[in-house]
């Protein structure tokens, strides 16, 4: 190997990675960092690869991209994983190995390099998206490859070579393993590893307690276009400016916590806390337009696919001909999806309060309890109940 780029946060991981590909493959490290937003400077990471020796730094905003083009078209299908996971690392992989392939056929390297575990998903996602974009792409996974097994003994190898890291000084503990873009923040390890243990308040970083969470409500109304937000409270937003500002509201009222354990791609169960206030609100309001716009069995048919499109994302597959080839049919339905969604933001809680569409297939007349003047013949009701019934009453029968 003569030149690798390393998707690089400058954290423990990465920092590390740096040091061991230059020693073990004795090549050069072209680093790549992402801001997807997740929340901090991007920029120190500079001065750190830097100090590690690397000639080549690339740092790149990639908030609207990672919005517009992952995130939002995963939201139109009303994505969720076991019933729980709003995927927040999961969508952020795809965008990140496209630029590593981009990168690294710009800079004429040899390979990619990850520091995902070789226990856990990303090393699946970030590889199976690659190859997806690139066949002949070369990927270095140090996790699979050194003799370091644990986050303590990076910290000594770091101590070891002169490598430093942020929380060194203050504490030797070794810290959550987290994650974080303008999806969500995600924690593992520590005591979670314990799926009995209660997270420690003092953990969480975006939301309040629901119990410290103001008083009074907060409502918000959110404008639909063809199933993207495209506005709150009346003020146009790109798709990164909405899903920062809902994190800000939303996590005031410590909305979007959850603490999970669900079943990894590679087999075993894992244990980890999120928190995702935009996505929270995104996936309660959509759901909410919707209801009000689609075909009922439009609508139902997308709630059976969802599952298999949310395995897809989870697993790595965003860049496969079956993920593109459902994301043809989600955004078809969504040419109806537009309007407004009133929402109240209350202690943990987010709770629909009104919607309204000029594509609404609501009809008043039709669904009153009051004197519908012949819209609706209640009559029809018996021949339907009774054709639907035949084969129940025939069975009975027996």
């Amino acid at each position: 190997m003569n030149k690798v780029v390393l998707a690089y946060s400058g954290g423990l991981d990465t920092s590390i990675i740096v040091k061991w590909l230059q020693d073990t493959y004795q090549c050069e490290v072209v680093t790549f960092t992402a801001d997807v937003g997740q929340g901090e400077e991007v920029e120190p990471a500079r001065a750190k690869a830097k100090a590690a020796g690397v000639k080549e730094i690339y740092i790149e905003d990639l908030r609207e991209e990672f919005a517009t083009d992952f995130v939002f078209p995963m939201f139109r299908a009303n994505t969720i994983y076991e019933g729980e996971y709003l995927l927040g690392t999961s969508i952020a992989r795809p965008l990140i190995s496209k630029r590593l392939v981009e990168i690294a056929n710009q800079v004429n390297a040899d390979a990619i390099s990850h520091g995902a575990t070789g226990k856990g998903n990303d090393q699946v996602r970030f590889e199976l998206n690659a190859y997806a974009l690139d066949a002949n792409i070369q990927v270095i996974a140090p996790w699979r490859e050194w003799d370091l097994s644990s986050r303590e003994s990076l910290m000594d190898y770091a101590e070891k070579h002169g490598i430093e890291i942020d929380y060194q000084k203050q504490d030797k503990k070794s810290p959550y393993s987290m994650d974080a873009n303008l999806l969500h923040i995600s924690y593992e390890g520590d005591i979670l590893e314990d799926p009995w243990a209660e997270p420690e308040d003092d953990m969480w970083r975006w939301t309040v307690s629901p119990e410290d969470a103001p008083d009074k409500a907060e409502y918000v109304e959110l404008t639909y276009k063809k199933g993207d937000i495209v506005a709150i409270n009346g003020k146009a937003m790109s798709p990164a400016s909405v899903m920062e500002d809902l994190n800000k509201r939303a996590g005031a009222h410590g909305i979007g916590r959850d603490d999970i354990v669900e079943n990894r791609f590679v087999g075993m169960k894992s244990r980890g806390c999120y928190e995702t206030p935009a996505g929270t609100v995104m996936l309660k309001a959509h759901r909410a337009m919707e209801s009000l716009t689609l075909d009922r069995e439009a609508a139902h048919l997308k709630d059976e696919l969802m599952p298999k499109y949310a395995n897809m994302v989870y697993n790595g597959f965003w860049f496969a001909p079956e993920r593109e080839m459902l994301q043809a049919a989600i955004d078809q339905t969504q040419e109806v999806v537009n309007g407004e969604v009133r929402l109240k933001f209350y202690k943990g809680n987010v709770i629909v309060v009104g919607r309204k569409s000029d594509n609404s297939l609501f009809n008043e007349k039709i669904a009153t309890f009051e004197d519908d003047e012949g819209a609706y013949d209640q009559k029809d009701a018996a021949g339907f109940i009774k054709l639907n019934a035949l084969r129940l009453r025939l069975k009975s029968l027996k």
